[in-house]
């Protein structure tokens, strides 16, 4: 039977219209992945500023020895807290809304940039303002590799993977014995895991979009993925300034 040209052109026409649907969906997707974690980062950002120059805030996290500037108790607690706010947003995201998701994800970076607030008195604003630069250009060009390639870095996963957990023990190791050539190594070679873990969790976020998502369900999946690219985000800055990074 003879095909009628004018279907034919419907059916083109048709399929690209739902392909420039799916498209324009996964962009806005996207976009709303980044501004999570755009935002995230600009509020921990914002935290560890204002700890670090406020003189009554710094007091409670921060004590004057003889040996320097070290931790009170309530810093450690501050640099503990976000691993259970990860667990929570990783394991029990299902079970909450929307905006409770996001609730708990900002108060997630706010914990993050109480923990992170000892780097201004370690480090220089300056270097610290050229790392940041440094790392977003990265980041940038990594995400964007993992968004339009067509490689499928899912192979990447196990190797990135037992690299992280390697430089988490050899980190652990390195704070009871405080080697300068091993955080040196440490740095470097976190530096190689986070580039490379941008790129596969982009590919992944993506991955992860669906057009039939309700709103409630896409907005769980974009603050779980603006954690993924957070932690790689905020992981690869500090090694960078471990690297780059001017001491005071």
């Amino acid at each position: 039977m003879a095909l009628d040209p004018r279907n034919r052109a419907f059916t083109l026409g048709a399929g690209a219209a739902s392909q420039a649907g799916v498209d324009e969906g996964l962009r806005s997707y996207m976009l709303r992945v980044y501004n999570y974690m755009g935002t995230g980062l600009a509020l921990t950002g914002a935290m560890a500023f204002m700890v670090a120059h406020t003189p009554v805030l710094l007091q409670l996290f921060y004590v004057q020895t003889a040996q320097g500037v070290q931790p009170t108790m309530l810093a450690y607690v501050a640099m503990f807290s976000p691993l259970a706010f990860v667990l929570v947003l990783n394991f029990g995201l299902n079970r909450m809304s929307a905006s409770t998701a996001q609730l708990v994800f900002w108060a997630f970076a706010a914990v993050m940039g109480l923990s992170m607030s000892h780097i201004f008195l370690t480090f220089t604003g300056a270097s610290i303002a050229r790392v940041f630069f440094i790392t977003s250009g990265m980041f940038l060009a990594m995400s964007l590799y993992g968004y339009t390639t067509k490689r499928d870095l899912s192979g990447m996963g196990s190797f990135l993977m037992m690299g992280l957990i390697g430089i988490i023990i050899a980190s652990v190791v390195n704070m009871f014995i405080g080697s300068s050539m091993m955080q040196f190594i440490i740095s470097v070679a976190g530096v190689l895991v986070f580039v490379g873990l941008t790129a596969y969790d982009t590919q992944g976020i993506k991955a992860t979009y669906s057009a039939h998502d309700d709103g409630a369900t896409s907005t769980k999946k974009a603050i779980h993925g603006a954690l993924r690219l957070y932690l790689d985000f905020i992981n690869l800055f500090m090694m960078l300034l471990h690297l780059f990074g001017n001491r005071e």
